[in-house]
């Protein structure tokens, strides 16, 4: 079963609401002036209605702009679901990428829950699936766990009994962002980007001449805060390019929603682990049954066939461990292959 989102109010309807209510500031302004509404219950109904707009214009240039960050009580020990989906109507304004960010969502993920659908030109009363189910990724549920295939990081604060989840933008290829185990070894809020000589390189070659130093503000590719990490010339960032969040844009580095990496920068303490993984097929338990979660391999690891069936089979045995139900794997294929990333049963 869906849960039903409300709608909030795209950035194009926002800037129509700011030039709405400064029109009826103006008219009103304006009626007073000139004594056209000498009726004090006319002047009553304009004061009335400008403050109205008002509150409704600041209810909209805040809640909206970003979705609340993904929070959810860990389960017990055996259960891996976390989450529930959801769905959205949209509105012949929206984007995918404006309804991925205003529900904290990444761009790829929300564009293959929703296969078929225009991502620039959804259309007015499309009803948009938003993935906001989770499997948890395997392993150790401490510190921080970044899947690449997911293009999403999950952080289990310590002492806390919770995970909270966020989007990612990644390396592209030719920049992957490796797999490996490391830790956080500083912090600091309006970092400078001192570029890599590679990357000047690159832009050189494409007529575009970076400094050796770019200090804080919009300008900078690393936004407004930067968890450094022990692997060397990677970190955890914000972006003044959100629209690529979701997507492989990077040169390695591992960016986030401005919003979203403010809200995880103080939460994170120096020497936090921080685990990489790269796992585009994630199974995990509820209610007694087997949930299987797909998402588009890499690029570098895509092959001909579509999906590594010794691979999944490999999965499947881990998971299962000594339990013995029966798969669907007609069900189990399909899934691998739509990659929606959305959990899907495979067992009765």
């Amino acid at each position: 079963m869906l849960a039903t989102v409300t709608a909030m109010p795209s950035y194009q309807a926002r800037r129509k609401i700011i030039c709405i209510h400064f029109a009826v500031q103006c008219m009103s302004r304006l009626t007073w002036s000139t004594g056209i509404c000498d009726n004090r219950l006319k002047i009553l109904g304009l004061t009335m209605l400008r403050h109205l707009l008002t509150c409704w214009m600041i209810f909209c240039l805040t809640a909206p702009l970003t979705g609340m960050a993904r929070e959810f009580p860990l389960p017990l020990p055996g259960v891996d679901l976390v989450g529930e989906l959801s769905s959205i109507t949209s509105r012949y304004e929206d984007t995918l990428s404006d309804i991925a960010r205003a529900n904290d969502l990444g761009f790829l993920e929300i564009s293959e829950a929703n296969p078929g659908v225009d991502p620039w030109l959804p259309g007015e009363g499309i009803e948009i699936i938003l993935p906001t189910q989770f499997l948890l990724p395997p392993g150790p549920r401490e510190g921080i766990v970044i899947n690449l295939a997911e293009l999403r990081l999950y952080y289990y604060p310590k002492g806390e009994n919770r995970v909270i989840t966020y989007p990612l933008g990644i390396g592209r290829e030719g920049w992957e962002t490796p797999v490996t185990q490391t830790r956080v070894t500083s912090k600091k809020p309006d970092p400078t980007w001192t570029p890599p000589e590679s990357i000047r390189i690159e832009h050189r070659e494409q007529g575009d001449i970076l400094p050796a130093v770019i200090p804080p503000g919009p300008d900078n590719p690393l936004g407004a805060y930067a968890i450094y990490l022990a692997l060397p010339g990677y970190l955890l960032h914000g972006t003044n390019k959100p629209f690529g969040v979701g997507m492989r844009v990077s040169h390695g580095c591992i960016r986030l929603y401005p919003e979203d990496i403010e809200k995880l920068f103080p939460r994170v303490p120096v020497h936090t682990p921080v685990r990489i993984i790269n796992e585009p097929y994630k199974f995990g338990w509820a209610a007694g049954r087997l949930y299987m979660e797909a998402h588009q391999p890499l690029s570098e690891q895509q092959l001909e066939s579509g999906v590594d069936i010794t691979r999944l089979q490999s999965l499947v045995n881990n998971a299962l461990g000594s339990r013995r139900p029966n798969i669907d794997w007609d069900e189990l294929v399909e899934t691998a292959l739509s990659h929606s990333g959305i959990p899907v049963p495979v067992t009765p």
